[in-house]
């Protein structure tokens, strides 16, 4: 399908959102963008862009740009929590074949994201908070201050919450997975190297790696709690309560939750994937599609192959509809076990004793004789290329 003069509207200027702008306006599409906030910014923390991820960029020509504001990760450690024992190495330079892995803070690549946007003739409108949306043969999108629009085609790239989630699936019932997780960022006083430190303890464990030419360390600390009232990510929380939980943790790992001046704390919640990614000229693309818990590092760059598959799929089909009915049908099985898998995987650093010692004594043995293979049980997740 020719999509020069195609109006498209999305719905939201995260990861996707804006992958999916400068996709479809790459190949003729006219873009509108619109974000209910006054800019074009984002709060979070760190991010770990795998390969798969930044094949994507790379198609867009933006891999350089996210060279320049990353990290390049150099290997993944998994520690002992209680002195920060080595337990596991897995060396991406030498196993990855030259894969590449970054740890990028969000907003530098929601910031590379947004001027290549613009670059492309993007149109961004701000302040255009999303009541409702109508799915139909033209969806209609209905704004706060009782204006509506639409397009021949309209993307709900509005991640949790998604309004257009709901327009097309109805509400879900998520449920509470019995964890709990901080994110901070510290300054980077012990030079950690560019890896990403693994610490596992009974039913917690912290993640920390560099951001911003190893300036700061991003911390993701994650606690097994029995209950949890809201879900989101945006509660302030007293530094003291993350070091109090993770109060056994020694080593770096102790030197890094001491220096915690400022934390965010949420609950993490389960949420099927959607069943109905797409109707009439309406589809969902990123969080909006298939939340997923952050064990394998996976939602941005889910979000990135989405925007681009969806792209691509118009490009390729006879019309939007069956364009979009493509989009789905090769994205959402593929969604579906990675977000299975991540839900799987965060058990796997919580052991308690006696289980933990054992566990951790087949890792090394692992990773003294099959590095390799350990390196590349995922080649499914980080060696998928959608542009390929």
């Amino acid at each position: 399908m020719e999509l020069k003069g195609l109006k498209i509207t999305i719905i939201g200027s995260g990861i996707g959102g804006l992958t999916a702008a400068v996709a479809l306006r790459r190949l003729g599409a006219s873009v509108t963008v619109l974000e209910q906030a006054s800019a074009i910014t984002e709060v979070g923390a760190g991010l770990q862009i795998s390969p798969n991820g930044v094949a994507v960029l790379r198609a867009l020509d933006l891999a350089d740009d996210l060279a320049w504001c990353s990290q390049r990760a150099r290997a993944v450690v998994l520690r002992s929590h209680r002195r920060g024992a080595e337990v596991l190495r897995l060396d991406l330079d030498q196993y990855a074949a030259g894969l590449p892995y970054y740890m990028v803070h969000r907003s530098d690549l929601i910031g590379l994201l947004a001027a290549a946007a613009r670059r492309a003739g993007v149109q961004v409108r701000l302040l255009q908070k999303v009541e409702r949306v109508e799915v139909g043969a033209r969806t209609v999108v209905h704004l706060g201050n009782g204006a509506q629009c639409g397009g021949d085609v309209v993307i709900g790239a509005d991640g949790l919450h998604s309004k257009m989630r709901t327009a097309l699936n109805g509400g879900d019932q998520p449920f509470f997975t019995g964890q709990l997780a901080w994110r901070a960022t510290v300054p980077n006083h012990l030079n950690l190297p560019p890896e990403a430190q693994v610490f596992m303890g009974p039913r917690r464990h912290l993640v920390a790696y560099p951001l911003r030419d190893g300036r700061l360390v991003n911390l993701v600390a994650v606690q097994a709690r029995r209950s949890w009232a809201e879900e989101g990510w945006q509660f302030r929380d007293d530094p003291a309560n993350l070091q109090t939980a993770f109060a056994g943790f020694g080593g770096a790992a102790a030197a890094l939750l001491e220096a915690v001046d400022e934390v965010m704390l949420w609950g993490l919640f389960r949420h099927p994937v959607a069943e109905c990614w797409h109707r009439g000229n309406a589809a969902i693309v990123g969080d909006a599609a298939h939340p997923t818990l952050p064990f394998m590092a996976q939602g941005a760059n889910l979000a990135l192959e989405d925007a681009w598959v969806l792209a691509r799929s118009l490009a390729e089909a006879p019309g939007v509809e069956s364009g979009l009915a493509m989009y789905q049908q090769r994205r959402r099985d593929r969604a579906e076990k990675v977000v299975r898998t991540a839900s799987r995987n965060a058990w796997k650093y919580h052991l308690r004793a006696p289980l933990n010692w054992p566990a951790h004594q087949v890792l090394k043995l692992a990773g003294r004789f099959a590095p390799e293979r350990m390196v590349r049980q995922f080649d499914w997740i980080y060696r998928h290329d959608v542009t390929a």
